[in-house]
C-alpha cells in the first residue's frame, strides 16, 4: 500500500511539472529586449497591457471632470498597469510620429549602440522634420536615436531602418512582427517615421501605444536617458557635421516630473502625445491621439492622475 501511494504521488508530481512546463511554453509571447545582445526573461502580454479597470472612464468624486477634445486617450498607473481614465482607448487612429517609439524599440533590440550607419540619399530626402543629415554621413545608432527622439527626425528614422534591416520595407516588417509578438491586434505600421502615405493605412490605438511605450520605457535604459534629454550636441568629425538638437517633447521642461516620451503631428492624425511622468513615487503614462490641444489636455490628464493618488502638482507656468 505504501509503495502504491508513493508511485501515485510521484505520478501526480510528474504530471504537474509537465503541465507547468507546458504552460510556460505556450504563454510566452515575446522576449524582453536584448541588452546589447543579451537575452532576458520573457514576459506574458498582460505584463504590459493596460488593465481595463472597472472604473474606466468613471470620475472619482471630488476630482475635476475631464472633457478632452482628443479622439482617443488613456491614462495608466505605470506600476500596476491599471487604467485610471480612458476615452475610446481601442479606436484605431493614425498616430503620426509616435510611430518612432516602435522604431526605437526595434533598433535597440537588434543593433549595438556603437554600430555605424551610413546616411542614404533616401534618408536625406525623407522630408518634413529632420535632424539635418546629409547623404554619406556616418553616425552611430546612439547618435541617430537622439535625432529620432529629440527632434523627431524622419531622416534619422529612415537611416535607422535601413541600417538595421537593409531597407525601410524590411524594417517595417520587423515592426509589425514585433507588434504581433507583443499581442497588439490594433496596430499596423507602414513606415518607420509616422508620415502619412497616400493609399497606405497606418494606425494604432492609445491602448496599444501605451503598451509599447510602457514596455520600451521599462526595458531600455538608453531610451529613458534620451527621452529625458532637452539639449544634445555632437561635435563635427571626419564622418559627419556638428549637430545641436533641442527636444520638442511637450511639457518636458514645464510640468514637474515629466520625463518625456514622444509627440507627433500630421494633418491626418492631428496632435498626438505619449508622456511618462513621476511625482512622489507615483509613475503615470498617458496617451492622447487626435487632439486639438495635446499640451493642455496632457496637463489635465496628469493632474487628474496624480490627484487620484492625493498628489497635487504645482505648475504655475502652465496656468497662465
Amino acid at each position: 500500500m505504501g509503495r502504491f501511494v508513493s508511485v501515485l504521488l510521484l505520478s501526480f508530481l510528474a504530471l504537474g511539472i509537465f503541465y507547468l512546463a507546458r504552460g510556460e511554453d505556450f504563454n510566452i509571447i515575446s522576449p524582453l529586449p536584448r541588452a546589447h545582445g543579451q537575452e532576458s526573461k520573457s514576459p506574458r502580454p498582460n505584463d504590459w497591457f493596460p488593465k481595463e479597470a472597472r472604473t474606466l472612464g468613471v470620475k472619482d468624486p471630488g476630482l475635476p471632470s475631464l472633457q478632452l477634445s482628443s479622439k482617443s486617450a488613456i491614462l495608466v498607473d505605470f506600476d500596476s498597469g491599471e487604467t485610471i481614465f480612458g476615452k475610446n482607448p481601442k479606436e484605431r487612429l493614425p498616430v503620426a510620429s509616435t510611430v518612432k517609439i516602435m522604431t526605437a524599440l526595434i533598433a535597440l533590440e537588434n543593433r549595438k549602440l556603437e554600430d555605424i550607419f551610413t546616411v542614404s540619399e533616401n534618408a536625406y530626402r525623407a522630408g518634413e522634420n529632420s535632424m539635418d543629415l546629409s547623404p554619406g554621413e556616418k553616425l552611430t545608432l546612439r547618435e541617430l536615436l537622439y535625432g529620432l527622439i529629440l527632434v523627431s527626425g524622419n531622416d534619422a528614422a529612415v537611416a535607422v531602418a535601413e541600417g538595421v534591416a537593409g531597407s525601410e520595407e524590411k524594417f517595417v516588417e520587423m515592426m509589425n512582427k514585433r507588434a504581433r509578438e507583443l499581442g497588439l491586434s490594433d496596430t499596423q505600421f507602414v513606415n518607420a517615421s509616422g508620415l502619412d502615405l497616400d493609399g497606405q493605412e497606418q494606425y494604432s490605438t492609445s491602448f496599444d501605444m501605451a503598451t509599447i511605450a510602457r514596455y520600451l520605457w521599462e526595458s531600455q535604459v538608453l531610451f529613458r536617458e534620451i527621452s529625458q534629454t532637452y539639449h544634445w550636441t555632437l561635435g563635427a568629425s571626419g564622418e559627419h557635421k556638428a549637430f545641436d538638437l533641442y527636444s520638442d517633447t511637450n511639457l518636458l521642461t514645464t510640468y514637474p516630473g515629466v520625463k518625456g516620451i514622444k509627440p507627433g503631428f500630421t494633418w491626418e492624425a492631428g496632435m498626438c502625445l505619449v508622456t511618462y511622468a513621476e511625482n512622489e513615487g507615483k509613475r503615470l503614462l498617458a496617451v492622447v491621439l487626435g487632439s486639438s490641444d495635446r499640451r493642455g489636455e496632457m496637463k489635465e490628464l496628469l493632474d487628474y492622475g496624480f490627484a487620484s493618488f492625493g498628489i497635487k502638482v504645482s505648475h504655475p507656468g502652465l496656468d497662465l
